[in-house]
């Protein structure tokens, strides 16, 4: 059964994840993904992230995809008892997963039922396809991407940050452009989407 805890902002929800998990996770182990964070300027939201998990009581394994082996990725990931994405380029992080192989075993494990944590980008990427995010995010940062097809375990897309300066304008064009043609869900960095199983939900305000 999936269990996924998807935010815009980990940091301001950590109540609520703390409510999704039960406080079970205490002492459990979590592959940490800073990876889409790379390309940008912007990167406070990484160290918050962490400090967040660590205070919870959650151990975490970092591990950048980008400049590790296929080896070493497949060993942590295999090894952790839980995932977290943080937030940057979609696009880039989308790119890294592909070409390292990462992408394949996330999904087996996600279906298998490994608790997934996504922020932002890290949202984002589990929708079927990206490119609706090409206003918030830059494309270029990932020169060999292929294909904007994303992970596709949920059949939702989620828009992170909505309501949230700098975001609020790039935000309200995505729903403009895409919001008769696609199933958005917008929340905002005080909301999360928590799935669990077939059961999807937004908490928060």
């Amino acid at each position: 059964m999936k269990k996924m805890f998807l935010s815009s902002s980990f940091a301001d929800v950590v109540d609520l994840f703390d409510q999704f998990t039960k406080g079970k996770y205490k002492g459990k182990t979590i592959t940490f993904i800073p990876t889409a964070s790379l390309p940008e300027k912007v990167k406070f939201y990484v160290g918050a992230g962490k400090r967040a998990l660590q205070k919870m009581g959650l151990v975490v394994v970092e591990l950048e995809i980008s400049t590790a082996t296929k080896e070493e990725i497949s060993s942590i990931l295999h090894s952790n008892d839980a995932i977290y994405i943080t937030g940057g380029n979609t696009f880039f992080l989308l790119q890294e997963l592909k070409r390292t192989g990462a992408d394949k075993i996330i999904v087996k494990q996600i279906k298998a039922g490994k608790l997934y944590v996504g922020e932002s980008a890290g949202s984002i990427i589990l929708s079927p396809n990206v490119e609706y995010v090409k206003d918030m995010d830059d494309v270029q940062a990932a020169p060999i991407l292929e294909s904007f097809s994303g992970l596709d375990l949920v059949d939702f897309y989620p828009v992170p940050h909505h309501t949230n300066s700098p975001f609020k304008k790039v935000v309200e064009k995505i729903i403009s452009n895409y919001g008769e043609k696609m199933n958005l869900c917008p929340i905002s960095n005080a909301q999360a989407i928590v799935v669990n199983g077939k059961n999807v939900e937004v908490r928060g305000k």
